[in-house]
């Protein structure tokens, strides 16, 4: 037996619907699916999370000597990753798709586009500064580590009668 489910689709078709569900899963923080589909999202989920929890601080603040507009030189503090979480970046980028992050309703195009320059890839940010912290917090209360998806079984779906369930982040 396979260590994964086919999921009755082409190999292709299969990692396409779990990196989609996975990405609005983390985004959205649930979603609903059936059962076979929730268990291999959350083994996904599960892992990708427990990156962002060990690797969410080890970054490094660096001076930069960058040039403005009007040529004068400037120094600026710049925080960059450390290799490992370059390295947790670059595998969570390689596997999730990249979430375009929506407009405020009161914000002007100009703030939303100030705001997307200064974010680039929202859903790995999100990964490293929200949910890194609030694992990690609950990983220490619970003296446990993982856990940090749960699933809810609704019933029967009308039409193919397939196990429906909604995954969460806990």
């Amino acid at each position: 037996m396979p260590g994964y489910r086919k999921l009755g689709r082409a190999s292709d078709q299969r990692r396409a619907i779990l990196r989609n569900q996975v990405t609005d899963l983390l985004w959205h923080g649930r979603i609903e699916t059936t059962e076979a589909r929730a268990k291999e999202v959350q083994s996904i989920a599960e892992k990708l999370i427990t990156l962002a929890v060990k690797e969410y601080e080890n970054t490094v603040k660096i001076t930069k000597e960058v040039n403005n507009e009007k040529g004068q030189t400037v120094s600026m503090e710049v925080t960059n990753d450390m290799p490992s979480r370059l390295h947790a970046r670059r595998k969570m980028m390689a596997y999730l798709y990249d979430i375009k992050e929506l407009r405020g309703k009161d914000e002007t195009k100009e703030d939303y586009t100030e705001r997307l320059r200064k974010v680039q890839h929202p859903l790995i940010e999100k990964m490293f500064n929200e949910y890194g912290p609030k694992y990690r917090e609950r990983n220490e209360k619970k003296a446990s580590s993982g856990g940090y998806t749960r699933i809810l079984k609704k019933g029967p779906r009308r039409g193919d009668a397939a196990e429906a369930v909604i995954i969460e982040l806990v």
